[in-house]
């Protein structure tokens, strides 16, 4: 008798103890299998949130970078500097881009419509960081991601106010792209500046060729009601214009500045 209930109790203990086996074992399965979904998909999920917050403070060191350069561009600095963290991008002054004005301007001692433009080459100030691009141009700052259009991140300072129409045009020059993790200094220095008048203006035309084209033509569409003609993708390309009447006056400031990057 005392045999069976020994060989019983051997026989329950070796039950429990497999159960305990059996437990650990499932345990241990499901933190393996937790540890592998966390590497397969945890890990690239937390370097996107650091890429991400890395784009936003560049885009955001951007927004203070533009009222600092625009201080030059107005004349009421001769010169700026501002630093850069660059996550591993590259910062460089380079790029085509420009922008032309066209103008139906009334000719009171002929009594008829004369057309006048002007053309500059503005580039710009812009950081690669990845696929995504911010960039300072023409008193704007804007934005290019690789999965949609161009925006503007802080609005370049075209005005209409009064019958007044104010168009800025900052011509940059430089060639300098410095690359790295570390900071950088952005220096800029300023031109002589100009300002040209125009009277009795009934129609004006913009046409921009920039990387930033989409954003051009939003903004300008948006902000100073102004038609989209056009929009040339293949090249970059957008035409905007509007007509008035009665006709308006129209300032054209041209300042061009010379940037280093240290």
């Amino acid at each position: 008798m005392d045999s069976r209930r020994r060989t019983g109790k051997n026989i329950v203990a070796s039950e429990d103890a497999l159960s305990e086996v059996l437990g650990f074992s499932l345990t241990l399965g499901i933190m393996v299998l937790a540890l592998g979904v966390i590497g397969v998909a945890g890990y690239p999920m937390l370097e996107h949130m650091q890429e991400r917050g890395h784009l936003l403070n560049i885009e955001q060191s951007f927004s203070v970078l533009q009222p600092n350069i625009n201080k030059v561009a107005y004349g009421k600095a001769p010169s700026q500097s501002v630093e850069l963290k660059m996550y591993g991008s590259q910062v460089s002054v380079a790029g085509t881009s420009r922008m032309n004005v066209s103008m139906r301007v009334w000719n009171s001692s002929s009594s008829a419509y004369n057309t006048r433009s002007i053309e500059r080459q503005m580039r710009t100030i812009e950081n690669q960081y990845g696929e995504n691009n911010v960039a300072y141009e023409n008193t704007g700052t804007w934005a290019r991601y690789p999965q949609g259009m161009s925006v503007a991140i802080s609005k370049p300072d075209f005005a209409y106010y009064d019958n007044t129409l104010l168009i800025p045009m900052v011509t940059i020059s430089g060639s300098r792209s410095i690359s790295g993790s570390g900071l950088t200094r952005v220096v800029s220095q300023g031109g002589q500046i100009s300002v040209s008048m125009y009277e009795n203006v009934s129609m004006v035309s913009l046409t921009i060729t920039s990387d930033y084209y989409e954003g051009w033509g939003k903004y300008l569409n948006e902000t100073l009601e102004m038609g989209v003609d056009s929009v040339d993708h293949q090249n970059k390309t957008v035409s905007v214009s509007r007509s008035y009447n009665p006709g308006i006056d129209v300032l054209i400031t041209l300042s061009p500045m010379s940037v280093t990057i240290e």
